[in-house]
């Protein structure tokens, strides 16, 4: 049996991007082509390591595996919620990858916890230690189905109050920089405590003060540092090399282990969760350690020394945890003149914040509820699972008595402030370099989303204090961090009115605009009516709407008029009676019929009065770019028939010219450019290919030296329309049309220079092969076989 074991944890976690309120990942454009940065990240690292490549020595496709069974790893929570639906398949993936873990390691999973939030836990409060840890395991025990074994601290940021909560809750081990250990000596003995560094190639025992004790590993921090920085996963058998270097010349059981962030393996490095799969294969497939994760290799052998920790310690601030409460000098360097003066203040506000809730949670709660504070922990078993069902059981658990709906709702606006007040403490929002960043912008929306509950749920206004107490932050960019957040933040809120609003602009365009989901609220209009005439709508409507999270509704009554392009304009009220309202909607309708647009704006007006008005800008931010989008869609149309006509009768023109190496005019080679791109673009989203169509493009390709427009737009389009077909694919005789097909498109695509990513394809190719090679399917005929060979050769999957 080997004494050599190898443990690699990737810590996989995106900072939170959802507006605070909507619950949504909005649009971001440095992203782009992708609509955000978690889904950009998830394309480019998460979801390839649920199906990594092994190739061969001619760089085919030998195997695909989900690195996720082979690795340890935590996700954090609001990551694994934004996967959950945004891409079900790497979420179930991932949960399958644990599953099968547990039979490769003897019952232990790949898969540990993280504390929730992703706080600083040494700067965190005792109750918050214990509710934060509380949520990681309720969100990992919901998603995985067992209660975890470790736990991942956000930026390894311990204490020994920190390892105490861990293992109060029954979690067994944590992960740790091998700087964060301060002393050893074996287990058990009066031995001298040893200081220097530590050997982590062993589990360590860490005795705490109330009796308990915690397993605690150290990885191996240069290792772990040339993954991350170095380059060591520019090739796989390398990073399996450098990893068994790691070996002492022992008999004795040793683990060499190494932790980074996850995202190293295909965001931060290219192909980097290729490296890491071949590195796994080719220590596994040549006998030359045992791989394992924490739980197995804890459960064969128990720590034989202990540590005590240097508290106040963390994985990225040599100064502690510094970072996250002064200007210590640790930032992303990108700005050297730049200082950080303003994460002390920005400390001191959210905890004076946190600390004049807590009063106001537990003097309404108690009102409700059995004991506050272990509803706050138990919390998360509404959300990870937000439903009816879910949130009753919840509530009847709690209760001090049979709650009134209005009852409800102050339950559960007093839990989502102290989610608030939780979310507010998130570390990246301190890590980077300026106040005013996405980061610090972020948690400063939940600490304002706090302070509205606050004053809904006790009538204690705690803004003025709170923008006062900001106004001491300094910014780089600004006068001071209250400046930045009246600039940065306040925008971003949203209330029952603001959404009544967005949907009364929305109904405009919707097929069925009576009911209608908008993020996590829902619209349900009890009268409604739209009108049409040419470019001109007009919709007016009396609606409920009501939050998903809170249950709290609002009902209003409301009028918008849109006039063509983004012209809109709108009213709303909370308090117009039934029969004004119909006063108002048959005045409004009869002019609106009878073209006196003006009397229309009147109407609005008279009815609701100047203050209620509102337009395009107050849409969210997702829903305005559709529209926006849309509109120009339509002029693009025309845009496009003018530019098609001048293209079809200036062609021939145009051939003579290059014919005669003539220069043409730079006005004729836009149109061309233009058509071109737009056909290529078109031709992989109609409902049928056909070659013809494509040679003539590509042909146009080559012959006036176009350049693409959105190639990387082109390549998602054509590689999602490609991985379609290959799903199509029957195995039928009359197939060989459809494989021949796929070949001729991956020759022109080739010609004209677009590389596709086929990773989806390549997915399904190979698992394809894998069902012939169990007998599950044969090749139909030798031509049959030849086509979809072809196919595989371009896709770097042999098929034999």
């Amino acid at each position: 049996m080997t004494k050599k074991y190898i443990c690699i944890h990737g810590h996989f976690y995106q900072p939170p991007r959802e507006n605070a309120w909507l619950e949504s990942v909005e649009s971001q454009d440095s992203a782009a082509p992708f609509h955000d940065w978690n889904d950009r990240i998830n394309f480019e690292c998460y979801a390839p390591n649920t199906a990594a490549r092994i190739l061969d020595e001619e760089r085919n496709i030998l195997n695909i595996v989900n690195n996720y069974t082979n690795i340890s790893f935590n996700f954090g929570a609001t990551l694994l919620s934004w996967m959950e639906t945004a891409d079900p398949d790497t979420y179930a993936a991932i949960l399958e990858a644990d599953r099968l873990s547990l039979q490769k390691y003897d019952g232990h999973g790949a898969a540990i916890a993280q504390v929730h939030s992703h706080l600083i836990m040494p700067l965190a409060n005792e109750r918050d230690k214990k509710t934060q840890i509380a949520w990681g395991i309720a969100d990992f025990t919901h998603r995985f189905g067992r209660h975890p074994e470790g736990m991942w601290l956000a930026e390894t940021a311990v204490d020994t109050d920190t390892l105490e909560a861990l293992a109060a809750q029954n979690i067994k081990f944590t992960i740790l920089a091998p700087r964060q250990a301060k002393a050893v000596r074996r287990v058990g003995s009066d031995a001298t405590w040893r200081e220097g560094s530590v050997d982590t190639r062993q589990p360590y025992l860490c005795q705490l003060p109330s009796g308990k004790s915690i397993a605690l590993y150290f990885y191996d921090g240069d290792i772990s540092q040339s993954v991350a920085f170095n380059g060591l996963l520019n090739n796989g058998k390398g990073f399996a090399k450098r990893l068994l270097e790691g070996f002492s010349p022992t008999d004795a059981p040793q683990l060499v282990n190494i932790a980074t962030d996850g995202e190293s393996y295909g965001h931060h490095h290219r192909y980097g969760e290729m490296a890491l799969a071949d590195c796994l294969y080719y220590i596994e497939q040549n006998n030359l350690a045992q791989l394992t994760n924490y739980g197995q290799y804890l459960s064969l052998f128990p720590p034989q020394l202990e540590v005590q920790i240097h508290e106040n310690s963390s994985w990225s601030c040599v100064h502690g945890v510094e970072r996250w409460r002064a200007d210590c000098g640790c930032c992303s360097g990108g700005r050297p003149d730049w200082n950080q003066k303003w994460r002390k203040p920005l400390r001191d506000t959210l905890n004076w914040l946190r600390d004049a809730i807590a009063p106001i949670y537990e003097f309404e709660a108690q009102k409700l509820l059995t004991d506050p504070w272990k509803a706050r922990d138990e919390y998360a078993s509404v959300m990870v699972d937000r439903n009816e069902e879910t949130t009753t059981a919840f509530l009847k658990k709690f209760a001090l008595r049979p709650l009134s709906e209005s009852d409800k709702i102050q339950i559960l606006r007093l839990l989502e402030m102290q989610r608030d007040t939780l979310l507010m403490f998130t570390s990246c929002g301190w890590f980077f370099d300026e106040i005013s960043g996405i980061e610090t912008n972020q948690i400063l929306q939940y600490a304002l989303r706090a302070v509205q509950f606050a004053a809904q749920t006790s009538r204690v206004d705690l803004h003025e204090q709170f923008v006062q107490k900001l106004a001491a932050a300094p910014s780089n960019v600004y006068p001071n961090g209250a400046f930045s957040y009246q600039k940065n933040v306040l925008p971003s809120s949203v209330d029952l009115t603001r959404v009544g609003m967005h949907y009364a602009v929305v109904s405009l365009f919707e097929k069925f605009p009576q009911k209608l989901t908008l993020f996590n609220y829902t619209a349900t209009s009890e009268l409604f009516e739209r009108i049409e005439a040419g470019n001109q709508k007009l919709a007016v409507g009396r609606t409920v709407v009501k939050s998903k999270i809170t249950y709290s509704d609002k009902h209003f009554s409301f009028a918008v008029l849109y006039l063509g392009q983004q012209n809109i304009i709108g009213n709303i009220s909370i308090n117009m009676s039934r029969d004004v309202f119909d006063e108002m909607q048959s005045r409004i309708s009869a002019a609106f019929r009878g073209n006196d647009l003006g009397e229309v704006i009147g109407i609005m007006q008279r009815y609701f009065g100047s203050q209620t008005t509102y337009t395009l800008w107050h849409l969210f931010s997702d829903e305005k770019r559709k529209l926006l989008h849309n509109l120009t869609e339509k002029n693009l149309r025309h845009a496009e028939t003018a530019l098609r006509e001048f293209y079809n009768d200036n062609y021939q023109l145009m051939a003579t010219m290059q014919q005669s190496n003539i220069l043409v005019p730079d006005a004729y080679k836009n149109a061309v450019q233009f058509i071109v791109n737009t056909d290529l673009h078109r031709y992989f989203e109609q409902d049928v290919m056909g070659q013809e169509e494509l040679q003539r493009l590509t042909d146009e390709f080559k012959k006036w030296g176009i350049e693409f427009s959105n190639k990387q737009s082109l390549k998602l389009t054509a590689g999602e329309r490609i991985f379609e077909e290959i799903r199509k694919i029957d195995r039928g005789s009359s197939s060989i049309e459809h494989l021949q097909l796929l070949n001729f498109i991956a020759e022109r695509l080739e010609q004209i220079g677009v590389k596709l990513n086929n990773w989806k394809s390549q997915n399904q190719y190979f698992s394809m092969i894998k069902a012939h090679r169990n007998g599950e399917w044969w090749w139909i005929d030798e031509p049959w076989r030849l086509a979809f060979a072809k196919l595989g050769a371009w896709l770097k999957v042999k098929s034999s």
